[in-house]
């Protein structure tokens, strides 16, 4: 007529082996993130950095609105005058340019 309650006994704890396993999902998971997302991206704006930086008078550019001009006048350190036809110019900002289409070699020093 009596039965005993052994069945929950048999249930043991994980201990640290346990929790630690539990994480190394989520710690793959993020290796991988890294590899695929943040590390291209990274790479990208470092090389975005670098053609903005090496911007001169003469480099014909392409801007992220679409228009394509040649760099007539650089002004400071975050925008640029570009000349996007005869006697037009407008002022750009250097982090909107896109792409440099023709760069110009500087002029060599006799």
């Amino acid at each position: 007529m009596f039965a005993t309650p052994a069945f929950a006994q048999a249930a043991a704890g994980g201990g640290a082996g346990g929790a630690f396993a539990s994480f190394i999902p989520l710690i793959l998971i993020f290796v991988i993130m890294y590899f695929l997302l943040i590390r291209p991206q990274q790479k990208k704006m470092k090389e975005h950095k670098a053609m903005v930086e090496s911007l001169r008078r003469g480099d014909q550019i392409v801007t992220q609105g679409g228009l394509i001009g040649k760099v007539y006048k650089v002004k400071d350190e975050s925008e640029i005058e570009v000349e996007i036809a005869e006697n037009v110019r407008v002022r750009v900002v250097r982090h909107t340019i896109a792409q440099v289409l023709n760069k110009t070699e500087p002029a060599e020093k006799a």
